[in-house]
């Protein structure tokens, strides 16, 4: 687990700008398995069967009011993607791979 999981996202006002392409790359070897697709950082997270999607889904919209920070999802039977991105800063932030980290954290053993 990153350090990243135990920090909080900070309020886009005031001085967030977006990672530039070095940052994102430096900042995404703290994750696993997350791409930037688009300028969206992403990943897909399989389950067994609807109830562990939905498990999974409503523990991400628990973190995603708490941080203040809320990724787009595509939900269905059996999987869950996940896309992050800073609108305010039209580009990647620490937040984004905050959330990541904590969401990646909901599924650890």
């Amino acid at each position: 687990m990153t350090g990243l999981v135990t920090k909080h996202c900070k309020p886009c006002e005031g001085g967030t700008v977006p990672y530039d392409a070095e940052q994102t790359r430096e900042m995404l070897k703290q994750l696993k398995a997350w791409i930037v697709e688009d300028g969206k950082l992403v990943k897909l997270y399989p389950f067994k069967n609807y109830y562990e999607t939905m498990a999974f889904v409503n523990a991400l919209a628990w973190i995603s009011h708490r941080e203040d920070h809320h990724p787009d999802l595509q939900v269905s039977y059996n999987k869950c993607r996940v896309e992050y991105s800073t609108h305010a800063v039209g580009g990647l932030s620490e937040n984004d791979f905050i959330c990541a980290a904590k969401a990646d954290a909901l599924i650890q053993p």
